[in-house]
């Protein structure tokens, strides 16, 4: 029912071509994740983001667990049904958003924390996560792990991977669906030592795929590349590998030369909302005066609707009159951005040129006349 196939390796890099098969469809990586939260992408229809080339989107545990819940979900058919999307999903295990919270109570067994609206106390841990997860029903679910902030000493975080393993274990236990792939998260802040032995640790459980959490919490790019580049290895060959909340092109780029598969964020919505779009010239911001009499397509080179139809001046007086179709376009062109962006990078690892795509990618993307934010 799941099966990844690694179809090509860069000669001059680690970057990698795949083939992940999944109940509800084939994954084409490497490929990034649009994130809808709520198990919607905010301000696009399931229709939209299919046509801008989708093929795995993302849904949040912890979020559909506090409204409208699981049961409900279930009673719907299940989360493919409920959100009238017929092609693979992805559930993140809440962990990330829990322990971003400000206030909570870490224990051994899993975090209390308060409904956001309510103020119930709630219990999250690896069986409950696993229980809301198997409730859902999406193709490929994660693990429950802590996710180490940064700074953390390394006192801390060889604490904190300790109880990510045991936790990793109850969840391994706890899979009651054969139509899931569950997914274990390697964690260790920027320690080496650490992200080595939770790595290993984790490949012996012989999870169907691995993620690397606990990136994007403000280590920067530099940190991030480091800690892709003494992990990603250690993960076993023939699975699939997820770098977890990551994130803006450059940053992406980097880790598919290290060899990582699997993306997602949230920038594409959240940038479209503030006018900030994607360009093969950089972001720009479209509430900016300059664009007002700017008829040209947002990106030349971009095929989405957005682009197919409409100019930069229109854009811009939508944001001006404070016109909601002003982020539907805009989300509609900046997830197509990314998505072409991961087909162009896997059309790079097939000719063997991945190197030469990233640095003309990043060149352009930075020129310096660009019409930057």
């Amino acid at each position: 029912m799941f099966e990844f196939q690694l179809l090509a390796v860069d000669a001059a890099t680690a970057a990698r071509r795949g083939r992940l098969t999944t109940p509800h469809g084939v994954i084409e990586t490497p490929i990034f994740m649009p994130v809808g939260t709520h198990g919607a992408l905010k301000a696009l229809t399931p229709a939209q983001v299919e046509e801008a080339g989708a093929q795995i989107i993302l849904a949040n545990t912890y979020h559909l667990h506090l409204s409208p819940g699981e049961g409900l979900v279930e009673k719907a058919g299940g989360l493919h049904r409920f959100m009238h999307w017929n092609r693979p999903i992805l559930t993140d295990s809440g962990g990330f958003q829990v322990f971003s919270l400000p206030k909570k109570k870490i224990t051994e067994d899993g975090v209390f924390f308060r409904h956001e609206l309510t103020g119930e106390e709630i219990f999250l841990g690896p069986a409950e996560a696993m229980a809301i997860q198997n409730t859902l029903g999406a193709d490929i679910i994660m693990a429950f792990d802590e996710c180490i902030p940064y700074p953390a000493t390394h006192d801390y975080a060889a604490r904190s991977i300790r109880k990510t393993l045991r936790w990793a274990e109850t969840c391994l236990k706890q899979q009651q669906r054969p139509d899931q792939a569950l997914f274990g998260i390697v964690q260790g802040s920027v320690y080496e030592d650490l992200r080595r032995d939770c790595a290993m640790a984790l490949a012996a459980m012989d999870f169907p795929g691995y993620a690397i959490g606990g990136v994007s919490v403000g280590e920067g790019l530099e940190l991030l590349k480091k800690v892709v580049d003494y992990t990603a290895h250690l993960l076993p060959e023939h699975k699939p590998r997820y770098l977890m909340g990551v994130g803006l092109p450059e940053d992406i780029l980097e880790s598919v030369e290290r060899g990582m598969d699997m993306f997602d964020c949230v920038i594409p919505t959240r940038y479209a909302r503030s006018a900030t779009l994607f360009t093969r010239r950089g972001r720009i911001r479209l509430t900016h005066r300059r664009y007002r009499r700017d008829f040209f397509p947002v990106d030349a080179s971009c095929d989405c609707y957005c682009c197919r139809n409409f100019s930069r001046a229109y854009l811009h007086h939508l944001f001006k009159s404070n016109e909601i179709l002003s982020a539907t376009l805009s989300a509609i062109h900046n997830v197509q951005f990314y998505l072409n962006m991961m087909a162009q990078a896997r059309q790079a690892i097939e000719q063997g040129t991945f190197r030469e795509f990233k640095q003309e990618f990043l060149a352009e993307y930075g020129s310096a006349d660009a019409p930057q934010d």
